[in-house]
C-alpha cells in the first residue's frame, strides 16, 4: 500500500488576504447597516414640545453607516452626523438646582447609538 503523505506550506499573508476580501466586506456592511437601522428606529423625532418645525428627523436623516478599507482589513462603522447639539443624551432625572422646574418625574434617556450597539450585542 503506497503512503501518502503531504507537505504543509504555511502561508503568511493568509489572514491578510481573508481580512481584505469582498465576503468580509460584505459581512461588515451588514453588521453596520443592521445597526444604522436600530439607531434610526430608536432616536428621537422631535416631535413634541421640542419640535421647531426646522430639526424634525433631522438626527434620523443623519445617522449613516459605512465600510472602509484599512491596512488590517475591513472595518464597518455606523454613527450620525448630526450637530452635536442634537446628539446630547437627555438626562435621567431633573437636575438638582434651587430653582422651581415644571416637568415632574423622570425624562427618558434616548442614549441612541449606545442602545444601537448594544442590540447587535445581544443577537
Amino acid at each position: 500500500m503506497p503512503s501518502t503523505s503531504f507537505r504543509y506550506i504555511p502561508n503568511p499573508g493568509a489572514f491578510r488576504e481573508f481580512a481584505r476580501s469582498p465576503a468580509v466586506e460584505t459581512l461588515v456592511k451588514e453588521a453596520a447597516d443592521r445597526g444604522a437601522a436600530a439607531a434610526r428606529a430608536i432616536a428621537p423625532k422631535y416631535t413634541g414640545l421640542t419640535y421647531t418645525g426646522g430639526c424634525k428627523n433631522e438626527y434620523v436623516k443623519s445617522i449613516y453607516s459605512a465600510a472602509n478599507l484599512r491596512p488590517s482589513g475591513w472595518r464597518a462603522e455606523f454613527g450620525a452626523t448630526a450637530p452635536w447639539t442634537l446628539q446630547v443624551e437627555f438626562g435621567s432625572g431633573r437636575p438638582a438646582t434651587s430653582r422651581n422646574r415644571p416637568q415632574t418625574g423622570r425624562s427618558p434617556k434616548t442614549r441612541t447609538l449606545g442602545r444601537a450597539l448594544d442590540t447587535l450585542r445581544s443577537a
